[in-house]
């Protein structure tokens, strides 16, 4: 077991102190213009991973340009040195670390936005609106409903139950609900190609960031037994594999990088779980050349 819930690297989500929106207040002057901004981005952090794979889902490279981060943030509390001068411009004496990811505006060199969710739903509908409907109407509610169970369901409650200063029974607690989410997510892709029906939706982004995570990540420092009852929900792994094997998901898979960013933070003690993988998403991955349709 470990305690890397504790070391875990920071991210701009966890301080949203920026949350501009693009075209929604008029007097933000943030207006939808092509190429006016950019995305500061570590596909290696999962928040980034999920802005990434809208972006190419989207076909936004010529409308949104991205600048790529290393995987591992090279200033002190998890911080950019690359983004520090946005930050300082866009708040003075900003007192937090510089983190990713970051939605800028070039012609005022200052920061939109740190939040991803606002960050992926203002790409698809303001850029994306010729692209597939990744929010599509009527579906809002719904797609921020699997955006919490992620956050708590899989993310939070791989973290308990992996974390050596929870006592016994928080950490079964906290593997009993992530295996119930699974097991949920489960049911629906045993009846469906997608998480929302027969589309990709962003949706399927949310979950197959954290499927990424909880076997990357997470099964460090879980026991074995564990791993085998997560392994052990067959439609929900080999939608997993259908993923990866899209460009727009697997394409920006860096599983050196997960692995560098998650080794160089967490001072914890591997579990037996190490050495039970769930998947072998390399093998997985698309040819970066190639295509193929959603």
């Amino acid at each position: 077991m470990s305690a890397h819930a504790l070391t875990a690297l920071p991210s701009a989500q966890q301080l949203p102190a920026f949350r501009g929106r693009i075209g929604c207040d008029p007097r933000s002057g943030h207006y939808a213009v092509p190429r006016r901004y950019r995305l500061h981005l570590s596909p290696a952090c999962p928040h980034c991973l999920r802005i990434a794979i809208t972006h190419s889902l989207l076909g936004l490279d010529d409308v949104c340009p991205v600048t790529l981060l290393p995987a591992v943030p090279d200033g002190p509390g998890g911080e950019y040195s690359a983004l520090r001068p946005l930050y300082e411009a866009s708040a003075h004496r900003y007192p937090g670390a510089a983190l990713a990811p970051v939605l800028s505006d070039d012609w005022s060199g200052r920061i939109v936005s740190t939040h991803a969710p606002d960050i992926m739903r203002d790409l698809a509908r303001h850029f994306g609106t010729d692209r597939p409907a990744l929010y599509p109407q009527g579906a809002d509610v719904e797609i921020e409903g699997v955006q919490r169970l992620c956050e708590q369901g899989i993310d939070a409650a791989a973290q308990r139950a992996g974390c050596v200063d929870a006592d016994p029974e928080e950490r079964d607690a906290a593997l009993t609900s992530l295996l119930c989410t699974l097991r949920s997510l489960e049911g629906r892709l045993a009846r469906q190609d997608h998480l929302l029906g027969d589309r990709l939706t962003a949706a399927d982004v949310e979950v197959w960031v954290s499927l990424v995570q909880l076997d990357t990540v997470h099964r460090w420092h879980l026991d074995a037994a564990a791993v085998h009852r997560v392994a052990g929900h067959p439609h929900l792994w080999a939608y997993a594999r259908r993923l990866t094997s899209h460009p727009a998901f697997g394409g920006h898979l860096d599983l050196e990088g997960i692995a560098r960013r998650h080794h160089a933070h967490c001072r914890g003690l591997e579990a037996a779980g190490a050495a039970v993988q769930i998947l072998d998403w390399a093998a997985h991955m698309p040819n970066r050349t190639g295509a193929e349709s959603g």
